[in-house]
């Protein structure tokens, strides 16, 4: 993203030399922000409405307040207790069934006061949610969960990753990554991409730029194929989600699979359901995965 000039912002990176843990890394970005600090996890697809939550900040005049979001089964998470107002009581991390008193969990967005990231040990690892939040709490700082019900999926592994490509695919995430629509018509190719006559798109797909797709191949239903890729002739790649500048061969297969960038995929090689592929890698002829 570089300085973020090709996006209307400017863009500055705070480097850990070591990893310094999740409130450890915010605090060594602090010295670049002059108030509100907005923190954002990485492993997270969401599409809360920031705008919203910050005036809910606002209107509590909160120091700290916490992204929530329901979840079916909360034993995977940090359980986050309200009361009123909002106001966060209690945290209680990945109980177990019979301690499930809520379904509210942290959702890995935050607003922070300034103040708060600033009083955050320098220097050193801390982990925000079992050293900063539970200090917030011992020392009565007005702090708050601010509860949404939009779309949000944590993509901290392979499965949910894909899952969240194919959301994305479905309309299921408000964004405009992907424009609104039913999954049943969605088929986005890049004004660069190349189709050949008789190669099959199946929707809900997406076709990166430069990429050329050769005769006979099928992309899709649930397919993303990154920029610069190729899918050779009678090629078939389908729930699959293939990074930039992949090489399919002839009547290769790939399903409900990940193809890390610059992979190759040999001529007749089939692949899945759930194969992950190293960017870099070679599939060779006529492999199975």
């Amino acid at each position: 993203m570089g300085d973020g000039r090709a996006y209307g912002v400017s863009l500055r990176y705070a480097v850990e030399t070591d990893p310094l843990g999740t409130a450890g890394g915010v605090r060594n970005a602090v010295d670049l922000v002059d108030s509100l600090v907005v923190v954002l996890n990485g492993d997270i697809l969401a599409d809360v409405d920031l705008s919203a939550m910050l005036r809910f900040h606002d209107e509590r005049r909160a120091l700290a307040t916490i992204y929530l979001t329901r979840v079916p089964d909360p034993t995977q998470y940090g359980l986050v207790e309200l009361g009123t107002h909002g106001a966060i009581q209690a945290f209680v991390e990945k109980p177990d069934p019979g301690r499930v008193t809520t379904d509210t969990v942290n959702a890995g967005v935050y607003v922070l006061d300034r103040s708060v990231v600033a009083a955050i040990p320098a220097g050193r690892a801390v982990s925000i949610e079992r050293e900063t939040f539970p200090g917030l709490l011992r020392d009565t700082v007005p702090f708050f969960g601010w509860v949404h019900p939009g779309y949000w999926l944590d993509i901290g592994s392979p499965a949910k990753y894909r899952q969240g490509q194919l959301d994305l695919l479905a309309g299921r995430v408000a964004t405009d990554v992907m424009p609104p629509g039913s999954g049943a018509d969605r088929c986005f190719v890049a004004p660069e991409a190349r189709v050949a006559p008789g190669a099959t798109l199946a929707p809900p797909c997406v076709v990166g730029a430069r990429s050329h797709l050769e005769p006979g191949c099928r992309v899709g239903p649930n397919a993303v194929i990154g920029a610069d890729c190729v899918i050779g002739a009678g090629a078939t790649v389908e729930g699959a989600i293939l990074w930039d500048g992949v090489t399919v061969g002839p009547r290769a297969m790939i399903l409900d699979s990940i193809v890390g960038a610059h992979a190759r995929i040999g001529a007749g090689a089939s692949l899945g359901p759930t194969a992950i592929i190293e960017s870099g890698s070679t599939v060779p002829d006529h492999g199975r995965l």
